[in-house]
């Protein structure tokens, strides 16, 4: 902590002490050796983003459940401005979100039992699974791996499901995504919100043809976190254990297919760049499960492409984004299949 009296110079150097967190090397060569040859010279760009954390930058998703008069224009003489165009085919009025070029974060509001915060700060392009997804008024929607919770409070910045299922496998995790909900959502909507700590593999099989609308934003490689991991013994016993995720993104995903009612669609992020753990999966859906169909969102992409920077050659019903300085946002890898009937 921090002396009484401690000048101005010491605050900025505490400041700076906490941006410069350390690279694990073992992750950074491991990183380097993979997405050299998946992203070619694409990668040199991200990898400069990636390992300059001072470069970061943070959006606001304002909580239109919490009258924060006066919000709105602070923010914009700090020179922050609407992150997603109007023109995007999916764009609920309610859903108000901010960011500014310049890196740096918004203070964070703490949390305060019974006091809805204002706003959630993140990664933006972590709302892009769910402007894909589309949720509307009186749906039945499951988020299938739901803490720490941004995605389930963002869907309902979009719409008010008619049952909405936040599920989180994880106990710690689970009592973060309960605790998110609770600052974000008041009492009278919390009636239509169940949480769960269910296998999520296994919900489809529960739940059968339940849900209209189902988001999968699946336990990954956190390429943004990991390459700052602080015990390189642990980084080790991830990057070891990485080739697993792919299994379990998949049993996820076809648990999802199993949940969503014919003619339901679901859409599958993740914050990896890890071809593996993206294309390579839903590949393998399309191609296990005759009854799946992938959904065109290249016009969504089309839409936030002065906001956002795509990897190029991807298909229409999948899109990655790559951080640049900038357009510090990502990694996030989105993309959208249907259920066109039952198995």
């Amino acid at each position: 902590a921090l002396k009484p009296g401690a000048n101005l110079h010491e605050l900025e150097k505490k400041r700076q002490g906490k941006v410069q967190k350390r690279i694990c090397q073992v992750v950074l060569e491991h990183f380097e050796k993979q997405y050299t040859a998946e992203l070619g010279d694409a990668w040199s760009r991200v990898r400069d983003v990636l390992t300059s954390p001072w470069c970061w930058q943070h959006a606001l998703l304002l909580n239109r459940f919490s009258q924060s008069p006066g919000l709105e224009s602070s923010l914009a003489e700090q020179g922050y401005q609407p992150a997603f165009p109007a023109a995007l085919p999916y764009l609920p009025a309610a859903f108000r979100c901010y960011s500014r070029p310049a890196p740096g974060r918004f203070p964070a509001q703490k949390h305060q039992p019974g006091r809805l915060k204002d706003y959630y700060l993140l990664n933006a392009a972590s709302l892009l699974p769910v402007l894909a997804l589309e949720a509307e008024d009186g749906e039945d929607v499951l988020d299938l791996c739901a803490a720490p919770g941004g995605k389930s409070v963002a869907i309902l910045q979009c719409a008010c499901p008619g049952h909405f299922h936040c599920n989180e496998y994880d106990d710690l995790r689970s009592r973060w995504l309960e605790q998110t909900i609770e600052s974000f959502i008041p009492g009278p909507l919390m009636n239509l919100i169940r949480i769960s700590k269910l296998d999520g593999r296994q919900i489809g099989d529960l739940q059968p043809e339940f849900y209209d609308k189902v988001l999968v934003d699946a336990p990954c490689s956190n390429d943004r976190s990991w390459l700052f991991s602080a015990d390189p013994q642990q980084a080790l016993l991830r990057l070891m254990q990485r080739k697993e995720l792919s299994s379990l993104q998949f049993q996820l995903l076809r648990s999802a297919v199993k949940a969503l009612r014919p003619g339901g669609s679901l859409v599958y992020s993740t914050c990896t760049l890890s071809k593996a753990e993206n294309s390579d999966v839903i590949n393998l859906i399309l191609n296990s499960c005759r009854n799946v169909m992938p959904v065109d969102i290249s016009g969504m992409a089309r839409g936030v492409s002065q906001e956002f920077t795509f990897l190029s050659g991807m298909q229409q019903h999948e899109l990655l984004v790559l951080p640049e300085r900038g357009r510090a946002w990502g990694p996030m890898y989105v993309a959208k299949l249907k259920k066109v009937s039952s198995a």
